[in-house]
């Protein structure tokens, strides 16, 4: 398959990538690095992008993440700002790239733990989360020719609690094998409209 991965030299990424390049083709894309750059965050930026690449037959985003937030202080203009990026942007991939994909090909967005379990700090993360499960299981019954899409909810990543472990006391943190593991499984399996949650 021809696998499109955005957001490739991040910390699941680095993981991911090596991973699906040893029996698929790979191209990389991000903001700041990739062989394809690309704002998810941008609808005319997501254009270029799928116009840049061609033949696509999966397109898997691990891009953006929900920024922490106080409760006490949260507004909706942050809000929304804080949702262009991880959830409008990975909506917007689905909404622009069903034009491109090939026939039967799939998508793989990136939720997250807080959609289930609450935290402090983490409302919009939350709600970003579980946006984007309402949107895949709608999305599933409406894409086209053959469309897949799925999305992993990882909880905090072993390679990342050294960095964040610390907001988060008593949150289980998973192996990257385990998260690797479920986005090949989007990928291999004919799966569609599932949160496979990596908890």
């Amino acid at each position: 398959m021809k696998i499109l991965i955005i957001g490739a030299n991040g910390t699941i990424g680095k993981k991911l990538t090596p991973q699906l390049a040893k029996q698929h083709e790979i191209i990389t894309a991000g903001r700041n690095s990739g062989e394809v750059r690309v704002d998810i965050s941008s609808e005319e930026s997501i254009k270029e992008m799928f116009q840049q690449v061609k033949n696509i037959d999966a397109c898997i985003c691990i891009a953006a993440s929900g920024p922490l937030d106080n409760f006490s202080t949260l507004t909706e203009k942050q809000l929304l700002e804080d949702f262009k990026g991880k959830l409008f942007g990975q909506m917007n991939l689905v909404l622009i790239g069903q034009e491109y994909l090939n026939n039967n090909g799939c998508f793989t967005l990136t939720s997250g733990v807080f959609a289930d379990i609450p935290y402090k700090g983490v409302t919009g993360g939350a709600i970003i989360s579980g946006g984007l499960h309402s949107f895949v299981l709608s999305a599933s019954i409406e894409l086209p020719r053959g469309l897949r899409i799925n999305v992993v909810s990882p909880s905090m990543v072993e390679d990342s609690v050294a960095d964040f472990g610390y907001l988060f006391p008593g949150l289980k943190a998973v192996s990257m094998k385990e998260l690797v593991d479920a986005y090949e499984k989007t990928i291999n399996e004919n799966i569609t409209g599932q949160i496979l949650r990596v908890y």
